[in-house]
């Protein structure tokens, strides 16, 4: 009987390739598309093995450390989607407020914290009047050259990721001014200072209107402007107090440090919404924006207003203390302080007393048209040489002058939400470019008179100065009041 054949050789087949025994007890898997991918979904590296005698086969290797941190920037920078309107209120207050809320913050101490620091200012830099006007405006002519393209940006991609990005331009701007000598390397940080927190206001505008119902945007509103008061009042007495022990430099380094700090909580915290189409902004966008009805009722009325008080508050109203009732460094700084408090509280009632009047049947209009006419009238104060008790007249310039930011709430709650980026940063783009000219021009006139040998500027200077102001807003306010009563 012959001998019977030996058995073939095995052979993987191609269509079932056998089963592999584990090596050293881990499992061994195939090759295949399904296994890869899966790998990848899983986070796993599928790592090659040769065998002796079997095909190559992959293995997972879990937790690759290496792919999770260069995928991190991306995940980061795309952030957490979620739909407007499944955020709770505290997630809200958290995730949206808070952090827009502490950019605001420190765009308005940025902004002001140059009236405490003008007599360093004055005599490290020996700067005149009409230089430091211009030193200090040159903040709001470099946000107002901002604000379209922030405004395109904000609409395109979101608020979360271009407020980090301008934070970060603050933050160097800020390192600028710490390090610069003279009025031109001055003007060039405090312009970059301005591009970099030109954002901040329109990017939190942005976020609440996308995460918060249309009703409660006037008060959340309110509480945001009080997060900016706070801002300025920090800029008052903390700062004074913290001017006796650092110089204005270190205190320029410790604010550039918090602009990232707060650019890396905007990146970290804020969700992100569905992507939106892009809208095209070319001329005929921008024109119908200006020409909204809306739009262009409250910038008659409330445009000029908020300008004044900007470009006054952030500088003019610490130099009028010294020159004309010649209050002390100490008593400005106590002043400044209480008029920010003012602000704070006083946004907050703005914002409560629109909605108490928009359920009466009031528009929000009439309520910013009250408080435009009593910021007109104590102003006339100012310009007549009246004589209160004139530590009151600063504290209530800001308190009454917080009326005038009313006209973003207004103007958002008419403009649809794709476009309240575009619409904010075109008033922003005209409160800015008025406030450069109201701060550098109120110094233009100071500037027309003599000093005296201690440096103080006469009061007519300051009541001139305050005249013009009332007659440039008296135009709106009558335009406004023949129409709403005739």
């Amino acid at each position: 009987m012959p001998p019977p054949a030996s058995a073939p050789a095995l052979q993987p087949d191609a269509a079932e390739p056998p089963a592999a025994p584990a090596a050293h007890g881990a499992p061994v898997f195939a090759p295949g598309a399904a296994d890869a991918a899966a790998g990848v979904r899983r986070g796993e590296a599928m790592v090659p093995l040769l065998l002796p005698g079997l095909l190559a086969v992959s293995v997972p290797v879990r937790g690759d450390w290496r792919a999770r941190v260069l995928a991190a920037p991306g995940r980061w920078w795309r952030g957490r989607e979620r739909v407007p309107g499944t955020l709770s209120g505290p997630a809200t207050l958290l995730l949206v407020f808070i952090p827009f809320a502490l950019g605001h913050y420190l765009s308005w101490l940025l902004r002001s914290v140059n009236a405490m620091l003008a007599p360093q200012l004055l005599a490290q830099a020996g700067l005149t009047p009409a230089q430091l006007g211009l030193l200090t405006s040159t903040y709001f002519l470099a946000f107002a050259v901002a604000q379209l393209p922030v405004g395109m940006a904000l609409d395109r991609y979101g608020p979360r990721r271009v407020q980090f990005v301008l934070l970060l331009v603050a933050a160097l701007g800020t390192l600028a001014f710490a390090g610069s000598r003279d009025f031109a390397t001055m003007a060039m940080a405090r312009g970059l200072m301005g591009l970099g927190l030109a954002g901040c206001f329109m990017a939190a505008i942005k976020a609440l209107t996308t995460w918060l119902p249309a009703h409660k945007t006037p008060s959340v509103q309110g509480y945001l402007i009080a997060a900016g008061g706070l801002g300025a009042a920090t800029a008052t007495l903390p700062v004074r107090l913290a001017l006796h022990h650092m110089s204005w430099q270190w205190m320029m380094l410790a604010l550039a440090a918090c602009c990232i700090a707060v650019a890396l909580l905007v990146l970290l915290l804020a969700p992100t919404p569905p992507a939106a189409p892009p809208r095209p902004f070319g001329r005929n966008a921008l024109a119908g924006t200006f020409a909204h009805p809306v739009f262009r009722e409250t910038a008659l009325l409330v445009l000029l207003p908020h300008t004044v008080f900007f470009g006054v508050q952030g500088l003019w109203i610490a130099r009028w203390m010294a020159d004309v009732p010649r209050f002390g460094e100490e008593a400005i700084a106590w002043l400044l302080y209480l008029g920010m408090a003012a602000v704070i509280f006083g946004s907050i009632g703005v914002g409560m007393l629109t909605e108490w009047a928009a359920r009466r049947g009031w528009r929000a209009l009439d309520v910013a048209a009250a408080g435009v006419l009593l910021f007109v009238l104590l102003q006339c104060a100012f310009a007549s040489g009246w004589r209160p008790p004139q530590q009151m007249l600063p504290v209530l310039f800001m308190l009454v002058g917080c009326v005038t930011g009313m006209e973003f709430s207004i103007v958002a709650q008419a403009i649809p939400p794709a476009l309240t980026g575009r619409a904010s940063t075109c008033l922003n783009l005209l409160i800015f470019i008025g406030a450069f000219i109201v701060q550098a021009g109120f110094g233009q006139v100071v500037g027309l008179w003599r000093p005296s040998a201690l440096g103080h500027h006469p009061a007519i200077a300051y009541q001139c100065a305050f005249a013009v102001l009332v007659l440039i807003q008296l135009p709106g306010l009558c335009r406004y009041l023949l129409r709403r009563f005739r």
